[in-house]
């Protein structure tokens, strides 16, 4: 894909944080991206903001990760509106920490359903067309999918869930033509867990610094495949 012009990217969570700072890099490579979230609103905000950098045009859906259907529609209103998927980056996500004692059913359910199933479902919404155009998903995991700590059992559980799944699915699709990646990324300067970021949040990886790996993976030669990369700031507070 030395050529992104005019190629298509669905984003999950693409209206903060990491996955705006993705559609961000896209469009200014004169991308098509879909950009998906929970609030229509804020989703066409948004979107007029992304389509004022151009030249590529971003378009707003609004599903919810965690229904297949929703996906479903997504990757349907993409191909209406663009005629194919050339990319996913299965991106939204949320975070809850509490020792196991004290973390609820539905917190646990909350976190796993949308990082990990809510995976699961835009890629399988995702994979025939992504099949027809040998295309790419990339998933935006974590360094906590590989390193525990206390409080983090639902979000390790999904995180680490994730990788394998990533892992698993790259398998299943490299012979089909589908390149499958999974960024991990450390601390990131987001609004991830309803937190605003500042002027004290400068060390950290910035979303535009995530949308800037995403093109070079895109880029990357068709024979190589970087299938896991972790990153972390450089130094660290």
């Amino acid at each position: 894909m030395n050529d992104l012009n005019g190629k298509t990217a669905i984003i999950t969570g693409g209206s903060k944080g990491i996955g705006y700072g993705i559609a961000e890099a896209m469009v200014v490579k004169g991308m098509n991206v879909v950009i998906t979230g929970r609030d229509q609103s804020a989703l066409d905000q948004v979107v007029t903001r992304l389509n004022e950098q151009g030249p590529g045009e971003v378009y707003g859906v609004a599903s919810d990760v965690r229904k297949l259907k929703d996906e479903q529609k997504v990757v349907s209103k993409t191909l209406d509106k663009f005629g194919a998927v050339d990319i996913l980056v299965a991106n939204a996500g949320v975070g809850i920490f509490a020792p196991i004692d004290e973390i609820t059913e539905d917190q646990w359910h909350d976190v796993v359903d949308t990082n990990l199933t809510g995976v699961f479902n835009s890629v399988k919404a995702c994979v025939d067309a992504l099949k027809r155009s040998k295309g790419y998903i990339i998933t935006i995991a974590s360094l906590a999918g590989t390193n525990f700590f206390s409080t983090g059992a639902a979000y390790n559980a999904s995180k680490f869930g994730l990788v394998g799944f990533t892992q698993a699915i790259m398998l299943d699709l490299r012979r089909k033509g589908v390149k499958v990646s999974t960024i991990m990324p450390g601390s990131v300067a987001t609004y991830f867990n309803d937190r605003t970021p500042g002027e004290e949040d400068a060390w950290k990886i910035q979303p535009e610094d995530i949308g800037q790996m995403v093109i070079d993976l895109l880029q990357m030669p068709a024979r190589t495949l970087p299938s896991k990369v972790e990153v972390r700031p450089s130094i660290p507070k």
